[in-house]
């Protein structure tokens, strides 16, 4: 869409020649390239079986945690193998997280590793991106994510979450996945973008579309090779036109008229200013903003949703955490203190939950240069991958890997572990950067419902587990809301802060739509 000249010069940016060009989507291409590159580097592979196998194909794209923990035993901490027609190399193992995320990330670039398959959605946000162009974005965007801009987010999380509830009835059944789905997209739209998402034209649409543009990547990979009118690559184009038609006008509104006040995330992005007075163009504050979307929405509602079938399989656990509820908070919302280091058993389970289930499984990498790790040689240009998921279950680093444990996230017990042991967020200068945003998202969530509801599984139900865009429940998981008899009473405000807040946010919101 058509920028505004008023925009235009109010930003000065970096130079966009920097920015990185854009990537080559077209399937055949796309795999032309690959046994490309792999013919170039021939026989210096690391071992593992590089035949064609279907077989071995659809165990890769359906459950690859047992493969891949059987070629970590055969093969150890770094292997390969022919996943249809593409070679892949795995690091797995605290040494391999380390080596790569850590001691050694100048041989690895993301935009060319399989993390570039997102950019027709996202763009050249920090997810999508390396070396000046990425550190000068992270830069700029930490302000972001400072404990102001994260207590006003922590009354929108509060909101919200205490609205998503009043639907619930005891007996009711619900699908806790897509609801939480829903409520942590409601809450981006306010938190990130500070749009409504009761006004349909603008907050409702553009989550709406932003939804669209995602399931692109959840369906089968076969179908995401297809081109032309009618198929999902047409859709996600679509999808994608909608949402910067969205987003567009409102990074204009905001740069015409200022926005004072206001602590959502595109408003501390569009204001952001780098050492030499450059800040971000109206492209780059819309793929960051978007990236933020998918890196916190998939990654909250996955989190939530293993915490809660694991808590429903574990009441010793559940009763642990909410008789820890009803101690630091009696019945009331909880604070940014309170979510962030008085609420030990919470956090030792949402530990436990991302060991077992860490929503980004799969930390998807390219070599730029060739290396050695463990005695084995790595070609550059190969696609090289770790994997939390797998490392997270290595039974001599995490003994009884299957079970539900959140004692081994104690402080002690949690600083003790070897390095690169735990990564459900990645690691070294790429960490996540919204690992604090999103991780109060959850603890949010969790605490105000398990206030009100006591969530139980449905008879006979039995996980299985999706794999992209992020690992989450295939199909939903349906609990029963059973009402918790002795929940406290909600306690009135301890002061008039609250009210205070909630009515000078609500003047704000309608002085925006206004």
């Amino acid at each position: 869409m058509r920028r505004s000249r008023a925009s235009s010069r109010r930003v000065m940016s970096w130079d966009q020649s920097s920015r990185p060009a854009p990537l080559d989507t077209h399937p055949v291409r796309v795999i032309a390239g690959h046994l490309r590159d792999e013919l170039r580097a021939l026989g210096r592979y690391p071992p593992g079986p590089s035949g064609f196998s279907i077989g071995r194909t659809l165990r890769t794209t359906r459950d690859p945690l047992p493969l891949l923990l059987e070629l970590y035993e055969k093969h150890g901490p770094v292997f390969s193998f022919r996943a249809l027609h593409h070679r892949l190399v795995w690091m797995i193992g605290p040494d391999a997280n380390q080596f790569i995320t850590v001691s050694h990330p100048e041989h690895f670039h993301w935009r060319e590793g399989h993390l570039g398959d997102l950019t027709p959605l996202i763009g050249d946000g920090i997810l999508t991106t390396d070396g000046e162009y990425h550190d000068r974005a992270r830069r700029l965007m930490m302000p972001a994510f400072h404990q102001r801009q994260l207590e006003s987010a922590i009354e929108v999380m509060v909101s919200e979450t205490e609205r998503a509830l009043e639907g619930w009835a005891p007996g009711q059944v619900v699908d806790v996945y897509e609801w939480t789905r829903g409520l942590a997209l409601r809450i981006a739209m306010r938190a990130l973008l500070g749009l409504d998402p009761d006004d349909g034209d603008h907050g409702a649409a553009a989550a709406h579309h932003f939804e669209r543009g995602l399931a692109f990547y959840g369906i089968d990979a076969h179908l995401r090779l297809l081109r032309g009118p009618g198929t999902p690559w047409a859709r996600l184009q679509g999808a994608r036109r909608d949402l910067d038609e969205i987003v567009y006008a409102e990074i204009a509104r905001r740069r015409r008229h200022g926005a004072p006040g206001r602590t959502d995330v595109m408003s501390a992005l569009i204001e952001a200013e780098d050492e030499d007075g450059s800040r971000f163009s109206d492209e780059e504050v819309r793929d960051q903003l978007v990236t933020l979307m998918f890196a916190g929405h998939d990654t909250s509602s996955s989190n939530v949703a293993f915490l809660l079938y694991e808590l429903a399989r574990h009441p010793d656990v559940l009763d642990r955490i909410r008789d820890e509820e009803r101690r630091v908070l009696a019945g009331d919302p909880p604070s940014a203190a309170q979510l962030h280091g008085q609420l030990p058993e919470l956090e030792m389970a949402i530990d436990e939950a991302l060991r077992l289930y860490p929503p980004v499984w799969i930390g998807a990498r390219r070599a730029v240069s060739g290396f050695e790790f463990a005695g084995c040689e790595v070609p550059e240009g190969a696609y090289v991958n770790y994997s939390s998921w797998a490392s997270h279950r290595l039974p001599h680093v995490f003994p009884e890997p299957e079970a539900f444990k959140p004692e081994r996230f104690s402080r002690e017990r949690k600083a003790a572990l070897p390095k690169g042991a735990y990564i459900p967020f990645g690691g070294g200068s790429r960490i996540c950067i919204g690992k604090r945003f999103g991780q109060t998202v959850v603890r949010t969530v969790v605490t105000l419902l398990l206030q009100r509801f006591h969530p139980r599984l449905l008879p006979g139900y039995e996980l299985r587990l999706a794999l992209e865009p992020t690992l989450s429940p295939r199909g939903g998981l349906p609990m029963v809301a059973r009402e918790e008899p002795d929940r406290p009473r909600r306690n009135p405000p301890r002061s008039g802060a609250i009210r205070q807040n909630r009515r000078a946010r609500g003047a704000s919101l309608g002085r925006d739509r206004r």
